[in-house]
């Protein structure tokens, strides 16, 4: 097994070069575009879209997600990245708390970490008994069989990053002040245990990779490339039309400026340091 998972980090780490920050704004503006079409389209036929990302620590899911989110709209596109449960939430059917953020119609709702805690920190970090993790494992495929027939479309994508990556981005956590807030206690106390998260990753894909709610793997040793690969993904999941162009928007004429004088208020104004 170990032998497998150094293969495999060592075929990771051999990607191809780093993409550039202009070829990566220019694809990434085309894709923004198009994200927007999909928000208005969600929008007017009132579709239902849940979208989960998992991943090891360090593998991008937030940056990710910041690249799909930055040009939309909030009220379409939530974001869900909830806390340790509390007492109350403990004692709690496993899924309630998740439940109550899925998608209503003309949303789409993006899970930063997801219901598949327990089948991955929780187990691994001993939060839940074995007994747990294999009811979860057997019913998980239940519950997002009766999402998808509500009419949720369900995606769920998995990054993946190098053992040798993940090290250098945490690393580069712990020296950026801009980054040090990303770096939590769990994570220091998880670093050590990449093979039991392989494990438990394995595990999941085979219990919950169903006909209805397939995982998707994205390679995530280069940040830039992964966004866009996921993005573009994302779009294919989804048919959807161009309503922009269907009505041209022209701004109105205004009413004659300088007939309302302002009063000389004392604003306190902003320093102009740059």
């Amino acid at each position: 097994m170990a032998k497998r998972e150094k293969k495999k980090a060592a075929s990771l780490a051999e990607t191809k070069e780093r993409l550039s920050r202009s070829e990566y704004e220019e694809e990434l503006k085309k894709l923004h575009v198009e994200l927007v079409k999909l928000q208005q389209w969600v929008v007017a036929k009132g579709l239902k879209v849940c979208i989960v990302f998992e991943g090891r620590d360090g593998a991008g899911k937030g940056g990710t997600i910041k690249a799909i989110t930055e040009r939309v709209s909030p009220r379409v596109f939530r974001v869900i990245a909830l806390p340790a449960p509390s007492d109350r939430e403990k004692s709690q059917m496993y899924a309630q708390r998740y439940l109550r953020h899925l998608p209503a119609a003309g949303e789409v709702v993006i899970f930063d970490r997801s219901w598949y805690n327990r089948a991955g920190v929780e187990r691994v970090m001993g939060f839940c008994t074995e007994e747990q993790v294999e009811r979860f494992l057997v019913v998980t495929p239940l519950f997002e069989k009766l999402m998808v027939e509500s009419g949720i479309i369900l995606l769920k994508y998995w990054l993946e990053v190098s053992a040798e990556e993940q090290q250098r981005r945490l690393e580069d956590r712990i020296n950026d002040g801009r980054k040090i807030w990303k770096l939590s206690p769990m994570d220091l106390k998880s670093f050590s245990r990449w093979d039991e998260y392989t494990r438990a990753r394995d595990d999941m894909f085979a219990a919950t990779d169903s006909d209805w709610a397939p995982w998707y793997m994205a390679l995530s040793e280069d940040k830039r490339r992964v966004r866009l690969n996921i993005i573009s993904h994302l779009l294919e999941q989804i048919p959807y039309e161009d309503l922009t162009r269907k009505t041209k928007v022209k701004l109105p004429k205004r009413t004659e400026i300088g007939r309302y004088r302002s009063m000389a208020y004392p604003f306190k104004m902003v320093e102009e340091r740059f």
